[in-house]
């Protein structure tokens, strides 16, 4: 178990490097435009490569990579081209917000996935056509136009909740709530579809199987075959469908952030884009890594407690 988990680790440490030097490489290949972006469209090549210097780009590649990596273990992610101000403690202020709204999402995706899955194929019938319908319908709408269409019933008709805006938790927990419950509506509608119908399909694998017979045959109540059982053999496909999640949440929530005006990552990934805001964007994106590492890992653990036979994978 012990030596599987430190596998784990180490293709999640390997997975880290390599996507961050790829992604490193194509924001500070192109010295020179870093340096004109940063100037301005008139800058001198005097004044571009002058710059260049001083932001340490005319360096070779590798060395700006590895004096990267070294701030990155010590904490110290650089300060960005245009306000100077620290991209950690720019992205300390950012990632609570986006993280609230992936966690929240993620827990809520897990419990009416396997209620939905469950329910669908245990009952079939009129039940099972409902949730796929439900789910297909879910599935096809696009996150951000299930966004536009609670701002515009719960915040603007009725107004239960604010259109717009973020409060956090210390400040208000109501208002916190209230802050964070449409734009988690929004990307709950389509993970839920695509992850109760991958739970559906494997719980009804599951109950054809010819153990669910024998526990049936020995006297054995159908709860006690569905939930001690049947989900544990289930679980571990709907946890790999619920890690790929995360990265689609991740996505969404760049956009739903835009919707109701959320001051997250989908934020600051936009404007730091917008601007040729380099380090703003790499800090960016080894946040996206780490959490989408981090819930794969704790993923695999999951299934790992399930399913014995993935302890040694």
């Amino acid at each position: 178990m012990l030596g599987a988990f430190l596998k784990k680790i180490v293709r999640a440490v390997a997975v880290l490097l390599v996507t961050s030097f790829a992604t490193f490489m194509l924001m500070y290949g192109n010295g020179p435009g870093i340096a004109r972006s940063v100037l301005g469209v008139r800058a001198s090549a005097a004044d571009v490569h002058q710059k260049m210097i001083e932001l340490g780009l005319d360096r070779p590649l590798l060395t700006q990579y590895g004096d990267w990596l070294k701030g990155v273990v010590t904490g110290d992610l650089g300060d960005s081209f245009f306000t100077g101000q620290s991209v950690a403690s720019t992205l300390t202020t950012r990632v609570p917000v986006t993280l609230t709204l992936i966690v929240l999402t993620l827990v809520l995706t897990a419990v009416l996935s396997v209620l939905l899955g469950v329910t669908a194929a245990v009952r079939g019938g009129w039940t099972d056509r409902i949730v796929q319908f439900l789910t297909v319908l879910g599935s096809a709408v696009p996150g951000f136009i299930v966004a536009i269409g609670l701002a515009l019933a719960f915040a603007v008709s009725v107004r239960l909740f604010p259109a717009t805006g973020y409060v956090s938790p210390d400040v208000s927990p109501t208002g916190w709530l209230k802050s964070v419950t449409l734009p988690v509506l929004a990307l709950l509608v389509g993970s839920v579809a695509n992850s109760a119908s991958q739970f559906r399909g494997t719980v009804m694998d599951t109950l054809s199987q010819d153990f669910v017979r024998t526990l049936r045959a020995r006297g054995i109540s159908e709860s006690r075959i569905i939930f001690r059982h049947v989900l544990r053999n289930a679980g571990g496909p709907g946890l790999t469908a619920l890690n790929l999640q995360t990265i689609a949440l991740i996505g969404g929530a760049i956009f739903i952030e835009q919707v109701f005006a959320l001051p997250g990552l989908g934020d600051l990934s936009n404007t730091s884009a917008q601007q040729g805001d380099v380090p703003v964007v790499m800090g960016v994106v080894l946040v996206v890594i780490v959490i989408v590492l981090v819930v794969n890992l704790l993923g695999d653990l999951a299934n790992a407690a399930l399913n014995p036979k993935a302890r040694t994978r």
